[in-house]
């Protein structure tokens, strides 16, 4: 192994009788470069990505949520949920009660989802990033306030400017039957916008309420729809959902994120791996032109393989030598191009050089974010490929080997 290596290093950066042998070879590097630096720059950046717009959904998405496995709400008043809720583990919680209703405003209507929320709900970090007008308030002295999602805002032309109009919500009354005059059979209840908040269409449907407020609308005095729970340790959630799913059996589901958002998860994977796989093939071309390189190695090198050969060497000694000439220089390449991918992203990180298209966007440099296992990938992708090409490259090295004895 050792004398194969040290001939193969020689014959890398020994002087060729062809140049076109240091141009091809050259050419090889940088593809493997460019591929590698590409791979690493893009996965970072749809880390980057992930991680911003996770961010936005985790500011109304829970680390975990707990909900009834049958029916619409559950009573939060028994032993359980009490010794939960003094549980020291856990950071934030807010009990929501949540259900659609019909929204008015100067005429226009909408039909959106009214979610009442605890007051542990404004604790959290980052509501104030997603607003887009006016301030995250449900409250204060003593006056309820609502805060809308940008469709509900987009639907009613909400003006938080306009102190004299207030929200209208209109939730059927339980147990109501017929009546002569229909709006016996509706609660009606009034609220004055304090914010607008913009996420995604699933929230930005919504309309965010006092919890309390959210009871005398729907009229229900104890029970809420879901608890959602936030830790002060997250590396724990997952030992935590499994504990709090024993504890409360099969009437109730306890989700974490990704199982909250399962679609949102597979979007963004899926489209992280097709871009990895669609830069593999790149680098699966550019890895190949090894071969091109090899095999005009070969040729230079044809008189020193048969005197190898004719001191005893065997094929498997020679086809090694070129095998490991073609995997330093893939692996040369891949470093260096790793190397240069984590410097921009640092650079990216830091600096924010290169700018998104449009103003308004949430971040205005493009997002990038470093996993090691990232780069794992990339060089274990590179070397396999590798180990392919100049498995093949190799072969070709020995395949005429009595021919150029013959011509010595």
């Amino acid at each position: 192994m050792y004398t194969s290596f040290y001939i193969a290093k020689r014959y890398l950066f020994s002087k060729k009788s062809l140049n076109a042998i240091n141009f091809i070879s050259g050419i090889s590097v940088l593809g493997v470069f460019v591929g590698s630096a590409a791979l690493v720059i893009i996965l970072s950046v749809f880390n980057g990505f992930e991680n911003v717009v996770l961010s936005m959904y985790n500011t109304f998405t829970p680390e975990i949520r707990i909900e009834p496995s049958s029916g619409k709400a559950f009573d939060p008043g028994s032993a359980l949920f009490t010794a939960l809720r003094k549980d020291k583990r856990i950071e934030n919680y807010t009990e929501v009660l949540q259900e659609k209703a019909l929204l008015r405003y100067k005429g226009g209507q909408y039909i959106g989802m009214v979610k009442g929320v605890s007051n542990d709900f404004l604790k959290r970090q980052r509501l104030d990033s997603t607003l887009i007008e006016g301030s995250f308030t449900l409250n204060k002295n003593g006056v309820d306030f609502a805060v809308a999602g940008s469709l509900v805002q987009g639907y009613l032309n909400l003006n938080l400017k306009d102190d004299f109009t207030d929200l209208e919500i209109y939730s059927p009354r339980k147990g109501a039957g017929n009546s002569i005059n229909p709006a016996d059979e509706f609660i009606v209840k009034t609220i004055h916008p304090s914010g607008v908040f913009q996420i995604q269409q699933q929230f930005d449907e919504s309309l965010i309420v006092p919890l309390h407020f959210a009871r005398q609308l729907l009229e229900e005095e104890k029970k809420v729809s879901f608890i959602e729970i936030y830790l002060k340790d997250d590396s724990q959630i997952d030992r935590f959902q499994d504990e709090i799913s024993q504890k409360l059996g099969k009437q109730f589901i306890v989700k974490n994120r990704v199982q909250q958002n399962a679609l949102l998860y597979k979007i963004l994977n899926s489209e992280k791996w097709a871009i990895f796989v669609i830069l593999t093939f790149v680098l699966i071309i550019a890895v190949f032109n090894l071969v091109g390189s090899l095999t005009m190695l070969v040729m230079d090198k044809k008189k020193d393989i048969a005197i190898l050969s004719s001191i005893g060497a065997g094929r498997g000694l020679i086809r090694k030598i070129f095998f490991l000439e073609g995997m330093i220089i893939t692996v040369a390449g891949c470093i260096a191009g790793m190397f240069t991918g984590l410097i921009f992203c640092l650079v990216q990180q830091h600096f924010g050089l290169i700018k998104m298209a449009e103003a308004n966007l949430i971040t205005e440099s493009y997002p990038v974010g470093i996993n090691p296992l990232d780069f794992v990938l990339v060089f274990f992708t590179v070397t396999g490929i590798s180990l392919i090409t100049s498995g093949i490259a190799s072969r070709l090295s020995v395949k005429n080997l009595g021919n150029m004895k013959d011509e010595l």
